[in-house]
């Protein structure tokens, strides 16, 4: 089981210091992932329907800091060595694709290779709006993005031609580290299991809270790289745990998302104690990959 951190550049971890020392007391104790979430805006006044809570309300206050996921995995990444670096998620369709395609490679390469794309189509209508972004087509276009990057990553002439955007003979570079980033597909629906089956690396189908419905959107995740002619177990699966990690006591819990199929783990930094994150970060780890290390 990997272990990760979410929610890492949200509200004090957007300063610098807190930043740094969060990622360098991560590395240290042993973390395998750090996390960032995305919103470029968030409205006063917004129709409920963020898919992880009971109200559709945002789990954090509207006027909470959120940095910029690539700007501020590139700063932790001139301050770390080993651990990987990962957008959950990047919320795509309202990006141009070619730019972000230039940022995520320059970061990968900056990083050494340490770079994991998680993108998502978005559910804040009015974000869009303020954004000037499609949001009846965000689909189409998440889709075709993450075809295109693909193309770009190469460094050699791209061709592509779709419904939202399109180019011919164009070069991007640098490349990635490692020729390709992996790219997550985030969303806690049956429509992100599905693009995660057909055209992810990964899915990050989000919270832990409703354990029947992460192993139904994990199955047919699987099922739909099957039908399309992908290996099933290569899809790497990444869960979110959204409790107090003092919960995780007795490892029942991560070893039951273990045996869903899930292989990465990630817990929001929040519910550390921000006096003692260092020393909470090293416990948790050790308690938790010595046991799925024996």
């Amino acid at each position: 089981m990997k272990l990760g951190l979410s929610h890492a550049n949200i509200g004090r971890f957007s300063e610098p210091d807190a930043a740094a020392e969060l990622a360098s007391a991560a590395e240290a104790a042993g973390f395998e992932s750090l996390w960032t979430v995305e919103h470029v805006v968030l409205p006063t006044v917004y129709e409920p329907r963020y898919p992880e809570t009971p109200n559709g309300q945002f789990p954090f206050d509207v006027t909470e800091p959120i940095a910029d996921p690539f700007v501020w995995l590139a700063f932790v990444a001139a301050r770390t060595r080993r651990i990987k670096l990962g957008t959950g998620v990047v919320v795509l369709p309202q990006r141009n694709a070619l730019v972000a395609a230039k940022a995520a490679a320059t970061l990968d390469r900056l990083a050494g290779g340490r770079l994991m794309l998680g993108v998502g189509a978005g559910w804040l209508r009015e974000e869009f709006d303020a954004l000037g972004a499609d949001f009846a087509r965000r689909g189409v276009r998440l889709n075709e993005s993450i075809e295109l990057m693909r193309r770009l990553w190469t460094g050699e002439p791209a061709t592509f031609s779709g419904e939202t955007s399109a180019f011919s003979n164009v070069i991007s570079r640098p490349t990635p580290a490692r020729a390709r980033i992996p790219v997550h597909v985030g969303g806690y629906s049956t429509t992100a299991a599905i693009r995660a089956g057909r055209l992810g690396d990964g899915f990050f189908p989000g919270g832990y809270g409703q354990r029947e419905r992460l192993r139904t959107l994990i199955a047919r995740a699987r099922a739909e790289a099957t039908a399309a002619g992908r290996d099933p177990e290569a899809l790497e699966i990444t869960a979110r745990w959204t409790k107090n990690p003092d919960e995780l006591s007795d490892l029942d819990a991560l070893k039951e998302l273990e045996e869903m199929g899930v292989h990465r783990v990630l817990i929001p930094v929040s519910v550390f104690d921000p006096g003692d994150l260092s020393g909470a970060l090293h416990r948790l780890a050790d308690r938790v990959l010595n046991t799925f290390a024996s």
